[in-house]
């Protein structure tokens, strides 16, 4: 049901969890953890997934969060129940003590984030458009400014598409080294003429220890070729009407 992360599982009074599509309720092709809001599943079954991942991390629902994710750099603080709509954003941290925090995927990069000396979490949606646009750094930022310190700060990279299976377009490849010549190191010549193939974790990774996050941990999962792992694009090459979604999230318990 759950993939951990070794680095966060040894920081004292934290839960984290980057779920699997297993362990849940849903059925087709939401089987079976399926916890995306915005996806055509039963709402029912959507809300009883949640409640067995909130309970996994010792939280009742209702503080168990999410965002409505933008593919965007955007942040924001939690410190109790969403009050209405779930905010904007594609990142959420806080200091607040039994708060599940997490993001929703289904090949993009989720990044979990803590600093165990000043209590301090985040959570982070890293498809290609938010790690571009700087999502990673504003985590970090909005962290910092609830008393982390960014060298103290662990990062876990969950589960997402790998470059063995992440083919993109001519534009994708320019747009990437329009912003950075460097970029190019991301990218390997695809079966496609015009083609490459993107290493989005490897992108990443590099966009946090250029912010000064040193200690990273890569569970180096591939959601397009692991049945336990919804799959985006896995989905549109089966032609599947929808696809489920991932929640990987992290919580302080009380002291």
């Amino acid at each position: 049901m759950i993939m951990a992360s070794s680095l966060l599982s040894a920081v004292p009074g934290l839960r984290h969890a980057f779920f699997t599509c297993e362990g849940g309720v849903s059925e087709g092709v939401y089987t079976s953890l399926n916890g995306g809001l915005g996806s055509n599943d039963d709402q029912a079954k959507i809300a009883e997934n949640r409640r067995r991942m909130a309970e996994q991390l010792g939280v009742s629902p209702e503080y168990f969060l999410n965002a409505h994710q933008i593919h965007s750099p955007d942040v924001v603080v939690a410190e109790g129940p969403w009050n209405g709509s779930r905010p904007k954003a594609d990142a959420i941290v806080t200091r607040t003590e039994g708060l599940a925090i997490g993001i929703t995927a289904a090949d993009c990069g989720p990044v979990l984030f803590a600093d165990p000396a000043a209590r301090v979490i985040g959570s982070a949606h890293a498809g290609w458009k938010g790690a571009l646009t700087g999502v990673l750094e504003s985590t970090i930022e909005a962290m910092e400014k609830l008393g982390a310190q960014r060298g103290g700060i662990v990062a876990a990279m969950g589960p997402m598409i790998r470059q063995r299976s992440y083919e993109v377009g001519s534009e994708f490849v320019e747009r990437f080294l329009d912003a950075d010549a460097e970029n190019a190191r991301f990218f390997l010549p695809g079966e496609r003429d015009g083609h490459a193939m993107f290493d989005l974790a490897g992108f990443i990774r590099m966009r946090l220890e250029s912010a000064g996050v040193l200690m990273i941990d890569d569970l180096g999962v591939d959601t397009y070729s692991d049945p336990r792992c919804f799959s985006y694009r896995r989905s549109v090459h089966r032609k599947e009407a929808d696809y489920g979604r991932h929640v990987h999230a992290i919580a302080l318990e009380p002291e």
